[in-house]
């Protein structure tokens, strides 16, 4: 599935924060406060394709070979896990 782009402000549905898109040209897809994600993709990221729609809580992190630092999220409704790529602003 291919990847689609994706540059959204949203507000994080577990802390209430008002979650702005990367200026960097990289994409955002979970709260850079508390970690948290909301699982809106099914096949592949973007295609916004999930019905299940929990909120994916941040259960570890994961150091890869030229993607640096990933976290791991699996959702609190359905169990599915996904990793994501850490974002400059994240909270340590």
């Amino acid at each position: 599935m291919p990847f689609i782009a994706r540059q959204e402000r949203f507000t994080c549905e577990h802390c209430g924060a008002e979650v702005h898109p990367l200026q960097n040209g990289s994409y955002r897809n979970h709260c850079p406060f508390c970690l948290y994600s909301k699982h809106m993709d099914d096949k592949g990221p973007g295609d916004r394709a999930s019905r299940c729609s929990g909120l994916m809580e941040p259960v570890g992190v994961d150091h890869r070979s030229g993607k640096g630092w990933m976290i791991l999220h699996r959702c609190t409704k359905c169990r599915k896990e996904r990793v994501n790529k850490r974002a400059p602003d994240d909270a340590s």
